[in-house]
């Protein structure tokens, strides 16, 4: 099994456990870092759900990264900008430092892997899309 294949398979999995874990158990986390419980926990794990679903599209990206770049690329964007949004919400004193422990495993950790699968697409690809993904 190649690396891409690994990374997006892994992304995957952890996707959809961690988007389970939030629906079924919306305020876990909250206690588990010290956080105040949400006020509508819907919210949290309509975020739950959307993660999940990531998971999904990771998983069908797994089976060939170069025609499936888009759906790398999209997560990527995600891992980029949840980051930048806790930060910006951070400095305006709306969210707390804990709240950043999600960006570790749901973000930091995917930004190498998934830069890797992108620039060889861009390498080999210039970022074409494949005659099926242009229709």
């Amino acid at each position: 099994m190649n690396l891409h294949r690994t990374t997006l398979r892994l992304a995957a999995v952890y996707n959809v456990l961690w988007g389970t874990w939030v629906v079924l158990f919306p305020n876990h986390f909250f206690e588990l870092v010290g956080m105040a419980a949400l006020n509508h926990p819907m919210v949290w794990q309509g975020m739950g759900m959307v993660i999940g679903v990531y998971g999904l599209g990771y998983w069908w990206a797994s089976y060939d990264a170069m025609r499936h770049w888009p759906i790398v690329a999209v997560g990527f964007l995600g891992k980029i900008f949840g980051p930048l949004g806790f930060v910006f919400n951070y400095l305006q004193d709306i969210v707390p430092f804990e709240f950043s422990y999600t960006l570790i495993t749901n973000d930091f950790i995917w930004w190498i892997p998934f830069f890797m699968i992108l620039k060889q697409v861009h390498t080999k690809q210039r970022w074409r899309l494949t005659d099926t993904q242009k229709n």
